[in-house]
């Protein structure tokens, strides 16, 4: 690898294990997304003789093969250990070559996927709400290292067990999904901090916190970006909205729901996009007061980020790895684009001799409303 970037794999049936030196020797190329919309994906490519080691690490021996393969990838960037992934192998591939060596390609996913398997429909929940409901849930995958952190929702909406008994649909990495998007949370498992650690996140997508080193670009010698693109869609904002009937006149008012609360989604600049387009939310007037806000704010926080940046940088210049679901600077770019940046995507790309970085950005206006972002 490159000066100041290790490597460290692990591979194995639920707790994993370095892998010998012949099989990191034999990576030639690495490649992990992590979206904040979705969950953590990988592929790892292996050159593949006939007495490599990986024969019996990942391809099926004498007819048997471990039901979960847990795959674990730490880059230490200047001495600065980064847990990239966590997960199970989903698929793998063989690609005969010339003079005896083939290539493997193992492919997998965040171990979200272990909770993707089973299905527990039916399962009764009385009197429980929510973040009750996610608790549980998450009590079962604790063996993977696993630590839950739940934020209740906003409002709460309990129902009597004698009249209504919440009802377990489907696997539970779906039924988890479906609380959340009721309610405007999101759910993922992020890898770390230390390797076979990783935190299970049940709440709304946090964009706040201490941001990340800045992304410059246009700035000479200080420029740590390969690439950096901007573009303004305002047309994909949607602004959510409930309609109530006035009691006396029975006549329809709509109630438009904040887009940009404090809480889900914070302004990170002075010049907010204004949504053209309006759109209810269906089926409010059959529901309660409380759900009927829960699914306002719920669509409020999926409202889409008007401003987007896309770019691509090299981890030995920029110094770090570039995380996502963090906030980030942007410098060099412009009155306009300059200022704060949520990272929703990253995907890494790692061979031999090279660790590049593509990510995507996103915020909700225009011109920063900070002085200045960490260099």
């Amino acid at each position: 690898m490159l000066k100041g970037i290790h490597l460290t794999l692990m591979i194995g049936p639920a707790k994993p294990a370095p892998v010998p030196r012949a099989v990191l020797e034999a990576l030639t190329a690495a490649e992990v997304t992590t979206d904040a919309d979705g969950p953590c994906g990988f592929q790892l490519r292996f050159t593949l003789s006939n007495r490599s080691p990986l024969q019996t690490m990942f391809l099926i021996g004498g007819g048997v093969m471990p039901s979960i393969i847990r795959v674990v990838l730490v880059a230490t960037v200047n001495s600065r250990p980064e847990v990239l992934l966590d997960g199970v192998m989903t698929d793998h591939q063989v690609t005969p070559g010339e003079n005896g060596r083939s290539e493997l390609v193992v492919t997998g996913e965040d171990l979200t996927r272990v909770m993707d398997y089973q299905t527990f429909t039916g399962l009764p929940y009385p009197a429980m709400p929510s973040a009750a409901r996610v608790a549980v849930i998450l009590a079962k995958y604790l063996a993977f290292g696993i630590t839950p952190t739940i934020v209740p929702a906003f409002l709460s909406d309990v129902e009597s067990p004698v009249s209504n008994t919440p009802l377990h649909q489907g696997t539970d990495l779906a039924y988890i999904k479906q609380l959340a998007s009721q309610v405007g949370h999101t759910f993922y498992i992020e890898p770390g901090p230390a390797p076979l650690t990783s935190r299970a996140y049940w709440g709304p997508l946090v964009k706040a916190g201490a941001p990340q080193p800045a992304l410059n670009i246009n700035m000479d010698t200080h420029t740590n970006c390969d690439s950096l693109r901007f573009q303004i869609d305002n047309d994909s904002r949607v602004q959510p909205y409930i309609t109530v009937h006035e009691p006396t006149t029975k006549l329809p008012i709509p109630v438009l729901i904040p887009t940009d609360l404090s809480m889900l989604n914070p302004p990170l600049g002075t010049v907010p996009l204004v949504a053209k387009t309006w759109k209810p939310i269906e089926d409010a007037s059959k529901l309660t007061v409380t759900k009927a806000l829960l699914r306002g704010l719920a669509a409020a926080s999926r409202s889409n980020d008007g401003v987007q940046a896309e770019g691509q940088l090299d981890v030995a210049r920029y110094g770090r790895v570039l995380k996502a679901r963090q906030l980030v600077g942007v410098r060099g770019a412009g009155t306009a684009f300059d200022g704060l940046y949520f990272v929703k995507k990253v995907s890494h790309s790692i061979q031999r001799g090279q660790y590049k970085q593509s990510f995507t950005l996103t915020r909700n206006a225009l011109v920063s409303h900070v002085a200045k972002v960490p260099a």
